[in-house]
């Protein structure tokens, strides 16, 4: 994973339209960016809704919001349908940002070991530098820590 005070890799992916978005886009902003395993799953699914739940907050506080994950377009297209996600979701099939962000790591599950994205997040600085990492990010709390951090 990377540190905080790194410069953040920059990436260019696509978005739900098949937008291509830049994390460079965003410069001068505080940005957070949020990988989760996979669309319509519990947990990212609560994760998701919580970020759409303190939307608000972080828009009148003029942060960008950036879900990356390895699911297709379409399926973007469906996650942010069914619960009327008001943020940026990127698709990353190659998983160019994920690994550059060192999210795809090796995950136990009922005693099976597989790789996958461990669910994690960025704060991303108006410089395009780390300025705080939730490594292994709790769904259901995430967003009220990193509001609680950046908005004090």
């Amino acid at each position: 994973m990377l540190q905080i005070g790194e410069k953040a890799p920059d990436f260019t992916l696509n978005d739900k339209d098949g937008n291509a978005v830049s994390l460079s886009d965003f410069r001068g902003k505080k940005v957070v960016v949020y990988f989760y395993p996979k669309d319509n799953t519990p947990g990212c699914s609560r994760q998701a809704q919580a970020f759409k739940a303190a939307h608000d907050s972080f828009n009148s506080n003029d942060i960008v919001i950036i879900g990356i994950s390895k699911d297709s377009e379409k399926s973007h297209q469906n996650f942010v349908a069914k619960y009327e996600l008001p943020f940026i979701l990127l698709s990353d099939p190659e998983l160019k940002a994920i690994q550059a962000y060192g999210v795809w790591q090796e995950k136990k599950m009922y005693g099976k070991t597989s790789m996958g994205v461990v669910r994690s997040t960025y704060i991303i600085d108006e410089d395009g530098k780390v300025m705080k990492i939730f490594p292994k990010a709790k769904p259901d709390t995430n967003a009220a820590e990193i509001l609680e951090f950046l908005v004090k």
